[in-house]
Parts: C-alpha cells; structure tokens; sequence
C-alpha cells in the first residue's frame, strides 16, 4: 500500500510532532511519502528523522501551479491514498480530487472554524475556504470522539468518520539541554522555585489570559514560582500588556518560539494548558514524556487521559481561580507532583502510543481501499 500525505510545511508543536511520529510508525507497515508545500523547519526536522519528503514550492496559499505536479506525481507513482493535514492540504486537495480518482482522506487536527481566528484576513478569506475544501472529501479522522460528534453536528456522514487519537513514542529519546541551560538562555533564577509552564501558540484559542490570571492570583498568596509562557503570535503584545498591567513582568517570562520544546518540558514541574479548543493536543503527551503532570481545560478528547488529582486536573475554559488554587495544591505539596508525572507517563504509555496510532490508521487504510474495490 502506498499512501501520501500533504501538509503545509509551515507547521510546528503538535502538528509537526503528529507528522512524525504517524510517519516513523507507519513506513514500518507501508510506503508512506509526505509533501509540504513551504521549506521551512517542518521539512528540515523530518528529513532528519529519516522520513520520505518532498517541497512543492508554493509562492502563496493562492499559487494553484502545484496541482499539476500533485496530479503527475500521484499518477505516476500509483499512491492507494491521499491524506491530507490543514486547510492549505484540505484547499489544494479540492482542486485535484476529480482528476486522479483515488480516495481522498483528511485528518481534523482542530476546529477548523476556530483555525484562523486571531487573523481578520485569514479568518475571513480562509476559514470558509477550508470548511468548503472539508465538504469534498470522501473519508475523516477525528482525533476525539468529541470532534467526532462536531463534524456529525455540522452535517458530515458519521459512517465516514474515523476517530483517532493522537499517539507519542515514549521509547525514542528526544535532544534536549539540562533544565540549568535551559533556564540560563534565559536569563532565569527558578533556584528553589516551582516553574509552572505553558507553550502554546499566542492566540485567542489558547486563551493565554486565563494563565495570566491565575498567575496574579498565584503570586497574591506565594512568590516562590515562576511562570513561563513558550510561543508567538498574533496575540503576544496583548497578553504581554497585560502582565505589565498587573505589575508581575518579574515572575512571568516570555520565551518566544521554542525550537527544542523538549528542553522546555525537562525544565519546568507543572505543565498547563489553557485552551478554549483543542482535540487531543501534544502538549500534554509531549510533557507526560517527562513525567510533567498538567492542568489542562477539559476540552475536546484530554477527559480520556486526565483523571482528576491522579495525573493531572481538568478545569472549566477561563476558570482561572480553579487553576490558580491547583497551582498553589502542588506548591504546598511538592511530592504529589512527581506522583502526578509517573501516573501520567503510564497513562500515555498504556493507551496513547504512536505504534497504536500508526496501526489505527492503517486499519482505516485497509478499510478504505477494500471498499473502493
């Protein structure tokens, strides 16, 4: 069987890491290529890897020249399926699926229309583009059952939904620097302190704010804890004013883009996650890897993973108060932390592996070619 996949390219965090663990996992079961259409981080970081990639340049989301070489190289090399991650895959995806009559299938990573909603432009040129892009499909893997349920609710056919869940290598042993080097690259003095960290990209959907806020409320009784913030985006100045605004810039460290998220996980004790949106996000799979225990919203599929006070804690989207009084639990009760981690990395360990994943997908796979026989 011969699959290919299509992705922007331009992706990072639980994107890239989906894309890698899926592809490592599934070349052991079939012949799997990947397409990007940027040369940028993705492309490097896969290659190193030792994955199939391949660049079809695009100059813009708009440049339409790379369907031709789509259609050519698909034809030629006699791929079973076309599977697609993102809206720039999901858009090229509709302007070739009636000239190569394979079975076309795209993974719902998150809420598509939520995707673009920190960018005016974006949201209102991109968001309809993909939704309508979505409709054309002919198979989908949901990474929850609850987004599952979100695509059944907006009008797609339930028998042509898959569910998914994201999956991590917990064997593989990732590149990182001590949690010293880490915090010095910074300029950061945790020494005797608890460093609680989010890293997520800066928009609206991750509702930074509810950290934000939790953080004051943390520091009003405790100042023995620092809060990292990993990412950029379209709502950085705004949630930078605001820490400004509450007079705790001392406590509260912007650490930009983190290209080796691992060292961020190996360097912090309680991982957070505040999202207002998610389906299965590897932020959390990514910090079990490191025994980090999170605080997570209880949004999409996580309530499969966290079990309240054993693993982890799941709150209300926004309820910073809740968030600030686990902080201060953990704090005060410094061992359930490292309890919390173990729990969590056998969690992932018993139920959320990438070979798990991988195999997944290759039953869909199966299943999908058998009925276009």
């Amino acid at each position: 069987m011969k699959v290919l996949h299509l992705i922007s390219g331009g992706d990072t965090g639980g994107a890239k890491t989906h894309i890698i663990s899926l592809m490592k996992q599934l070349n052991r079961m079939i012949e799997a290529k990947v397409i990007c259409f940027i040369k940028d981080t993705f492309y490097y970081d896969l290659l190193k890897e030792g994955i199939n990639i391949e660049v079809f340049m695009q100059k813009s989301r708009m440049d339409m020249s790379v369907t031709k070489r789509l259609v050519d190289e698909i034809q030629r090399e006699g791929y079973d399926i076309i599977h697609c991650h993102g809206a720039r895959a999901n858009f090229l995806a509709m302007f070739i699926k009636n000239k190569i009559n394979k079975p076309m299938l795209t993974t719902i990573h998150s809420d598509y229309r939520l995707d673009f909603r920190d960018n005016f432009y974006k949201r209102i040129i991109f968001t309809p583009l993909n939704a309508l892009a979505l409709r054309k499909f002919d198979y989908y893997i949901a990474i929850s059952d609850e987004f599952k349920k979100m695509l059944v609710d907006r009008g797609f056919k339930e028998d042509r939904i898959f569910v998914v869940y994201n999956g991590i290598d917990l064997e593989d042993e990732p590149a990182y620097v001590s949690k010293e080097e880490f915090l010095n690259r910074y300029n950061i003095d945790a020494k005797d302190k608890i460093i609680a960290g989010i890293i997520a990209r800066l928009d609206l959907v991750k509702d930074h704010e509810t950290f934000i806020k939790a953080a004051r409320k943390v520091l009003e009784k405790r100042k023995d804890i620092v809060f990292l913030i990993a990412g950029n985006g379209k709502d950085e100045n705004r949630i930078k004013s605001m820490v400004k605004e509450l007079n705790i810039e001392e406590h509260v460290y912007f650490l930009g883009y983190v290209e080796d998220q691992y060292s961020f996980f190996n360097a912090i004790d309680i991982n957070v996650l505040t999202s207002v949106s998610e389906s299965f996000p590897y932020a959390i799979l990514e910090g079990a890897k490191f025994k980090k225990p999170i605080i997570s919203t209880d949004v999409g599929g996580i309530h499969h993973l966290i079990r309240d006070g054993y693993n982890g804690w799941l709150i209300k989207v926004r309820d910073f108060e809740t968030l600030a009084d686990r902080l201060l639990y953990l704090m005060e009760n410094r061992e359930i932390i490292n309890t919390m981690g173990e729990n969590l990395y056998k969690s992932v360990e018993n139920s959320f592996s990438s070979k798990s994943m991988a195999e997944s997908h290759y039953n869909i796979y199966e299943k999908i070619v058998h009925i276009r026989r």
